[in-house]
């Protein structure tokens, strides 16, 4: 029996009034030092590395896109207009990538190091993971030596009875094996101190993990966000009860300082969004559950490191002592890995709150990416390439992008099936897509067949190749009508030329933009299912995770309220082809274009 499953097997079962047993585990083998920069001579205090990650999301591939970069106060490119940052001259990198994380660990690891993670590393992922239930991500992640996760929300995408088959071992009860034979399991623990089974109060997921690093014991507790029953399916949390995760923590933390354990770091997979284009370093969060939880917390409790949001962040918030207490988020999908260096007394067994230095390191592409992570990698892709091969649905003709120009076919197609998948869970009324991220056009007959019309999962995948996560917030209308209005359509009298960004709407939603009107006043008629929409209505408006952050300047989404996140929109494209195939193009007319 593994390390790992000795583990759960003390912890899962524990009653929430105490846990039935402290477990340990063992700092493993690391590499020599190779920074140089911690004190090796014997005292007081002993060092302590802390290497996180958060919202992987399976993305081993590097992602592309809006999901690839990152702004970076280092960067080596320069946005000139604020196309792709939202500010004139703000820097930026290209990031992520798995043989790239490796690389960058590689590099920042030393023998005092251990590595950890705020949740959502699977789920929402990309082909190459989701076709084997994200089996690939959780190997890498071995591979890797991650030691602790919190779970997230997306962790139980499939119910708890899947992540425990992802920690414990076993194929898919439905799909069986994956290409790489019977799978056997993580080393490391997903943590949830405040997930417990419900009717029994015991705890779901082990709520803590303590390692032993330089004769030092450092408590790790994880939380996932208490919101995951309104941003996960009815099926995901089946039988689980989510709490508040203060009170849940500090329970725990109570627990580790009675046993000996009083360097304690918390994983939650709960965060703060923060304002744009600033430098993560200089806190730019604005407050929210995030900051409730890293202040409420105990103040036995030294770090707070957090995910959720997929924002990059180091901050220093005051706990309920009034001690500083570092708090932070490393961005999503690989692209960043946040930093903590500490030292820990001997004698109290305590982390020195003043030598605590955190950073966030972004994982560029300029650097050599690791070997044995790129074959690892290739060799998933070559297992997957049976699934893009894959039928999902047919068409009936062509369904264009129209040189996505205006209303478009294809566009208004996604719109209804993002509109489909963000119903249940949701409450989705209206989808909005961006026609920048609709890459190909669906064609009838693909070159060297015979004209069948038959669709696969690669073909599909070419037209929406970038991962987004469906969302969806409340707007009123009135904000509604400032989104639209933020739409562009411009003509070039010189040459006629059209420069225009026009939003792909859902069939739900119909509207006049009159492009000879003045900006700001060029939509009207707004209605949803042939209603009209009055200023104060609140309206469940799904739109992909670009969009809704604000993407395409499209800054009015920001402003939305109560978010849900459900599918990647690539699944929910995949879903509705096969639940209305054939498929003939939509008529198009939903927006009624003057101009």
């Amino acid at each position: 029996m593994t390390r790992a499953s000795l583990t759960r097997l003390a912890v899962a079962g524990a009653a929430v009034v105490g846990v039935a047993a402290l477990t340990m585990g063992t700092a493993a083998a690391s590499p020599a030092p190779q920074s140089g920069k911690h004190d090796k001579k014997p005292g007081p205090s002993v060092p302590v590395r802390l290497l996180t990650i958060n919202d992987l999301h399976g993305n081993l591939e590097p992602p592309t896109g809006s999901s690839s970069r990152i702004l970076d106060p280092n960067g080596a490119n320069t946005d000139t207009d604020g196309s792709l940052t939202g500010i004139a001259g703000a820097k930026y990198s290209i990031a992520g990538g798995a043989s790239y994380l490796a690389a960058h660990l590689k590099q920042l690891r030393d023998a005092d190091t251990l590595l950890v993670a705020a949740g959502d590393l699977i789920g929402a992922s990309p082909l190459l993971s989701a076709a084997y239930h994200d089996e690939p991500t959780a190997a890498l992640l071995d591979k890797l030596g991650l030691v602790a996760s919190s779970a997230g929300n997306h962790e139980f995408d499939e119910g708890i009875d899947e992540l425990n088959r992802i920690m414990n071992g076993g194929c898919h009860p439905v799909d069986g094996c994956s290409p790489a034979g019977e799978w056997k399991g993580t080393n490391f623990d997903y943590l949830g101190a405040n997930v417990l089974k419900e009717g029994s109060g015991d705890y779901a997921l082990p709520p803590f993990y303590v390692k032993k690093i330089n004769g030092v014991k450092i408590g790790f507790i994880g939380l996932v966000t208490q919101t995951t029953p309104n941003i996960v399916t009815a099926a995901g949390i089946k039988g689980l009860q989510f709490t508040e995760e203060v009170a849940a923590a500090n329970k725990v933390s109570k627990y580790l300082a009675k046993h000996g354990v009083k360097a304690q770091v918390v994983l939650v997979h709960e965060g703060d969004n923060i304002t744009p284009n600033q430098d993560p370093s200089s806190c730019p969060v604005i407050p929210g559950n995030g900051t409730r939880i890293a202040t409420g917390l105990d103040p036995q409790i030294d770090l707070v490191i957090s995910g959720h949001s997929h924002q990059a962040y180091v901050c220093k918030v005051k706990d309920p002592a009034g001690q500083d207490r570092v708090y932070t988020q490393g961005s999503s999908f690989g692209r960043a890995i946040t930093q903590i260096d500490f030292r820990v007394d001997r004698r109290t067994k305590d982390v020195i709150r003043s030598s605590v230095v955190a950073k966030n390191n972004v994982v560029t592409r300029t650097v050599t990416p690791d070997a044995d992570t790129e074959a690892y990698i290739k060799t998933w892709q070559e297992r997957v390439s049976t699934v893009a091969n894959k039928p999902i649905g047919k068409i009936t003709a062509n369904i264009g992008r129209g040189g996505n120009v205006g209303e478009t076919a294809l566009g208004d197609l996604i719109a209804d099936a993002q509109l489909e998948a963000t119903k249940d869970g949701g409450n989705a009324e209206i989808a909005l897509m961006n026609p920048g991220g609709v890459r190909t056009d669906l064609t009838y007959a693909q070159s060297g067949s015979e004209g069948d019309g038959v669709v696969t999962y690669g073909e599909a995948f070419q037209v929406q190749p970038f991962n987004n996560l469906m969302q969806v917030v409340t707007l009123t209308g009135a904000q509604l009508k400032a989104l639209l209005e933020q739409q562009i359509w411009k003509v070039d009298p010189a040459t006629g030329g059209i420069t225009q960004r026009i939003l792909q709407p859902s069939s739900s939603l119909t509207y006049t933009f009159d492009t000879t009107k003045p900006e700001g006043s060029r939509v009207s008629d707004i209605k949803i299912n042939g209603t009209a929409v009055t200023d104060t209505q609140q309206i469940r408006v799904a739109a992909n995770n670009f969009l809704v952050g604000g993407g395409d300047g499209f800054s009015v989404f920001t402003k939305g309220t109560d978010l849900w996140s459900g599918p990647l929109d690539i699944d929910a494209f995949v879903a509705y082809m096969g639940a209305h195939s054939p498929i003939a193009p939509p008529a198009t007319g939903r927006i009624n274009l003057v101009r």
